[in-house]
């Protein structure tokens, strides 16, 4: 699990982060990203739709991508972040997956240096 403190919960700051934010796209993952929000925290979401599988394989991509972003959380410059799998996401390995949300999140510029 992500701290509480940077766990994106409320549905508006998941629809802003979607509409206004900047988006980068992998094969198996969707980046948005709308940088410095009022709090000055890194916030964090995850959004996996049916299209990706049962609810089995949803909840174990979720689990995935939670795990690798808590590798870049302290890296992540202040703002909303929302992470959407595709359902190319189900099938590849965790290695292959953090290395697409980690070359959206560069290309988004959304780590520190």
């Amino acid at each position: 699990m992500l701290p509480a403190a940077h766990r994106l919960r409320r549905a508006g700051d998941f629809q802003r982060a979607v509409r206004r934010g900047q988006r980068r796209t992998s094969s198996t993952v969707v980046v948005h990203h709308l940088g410095a929000h009022h709090g000055g925290t890194a916030l964090v979401g995850f959004a996996v739709g049916r299209s990706v599988g049962q609810a089995v394989v949803r909840n174990r991509v979720r689990r995935r991508l939670r795990h690798v972003m808590k590798e870049h959380l302290d890296a992540l410059v202040p703002g909303l972040t929302v992470v959407r799998a595709t359902s190319k996401a189900a099938f590849v390995p965790t290695p292959v997956l953090a290395a697409d949300l980690a070359d959206c999140l560069r290309r988004l510029e959304a780590l520190r240096s």
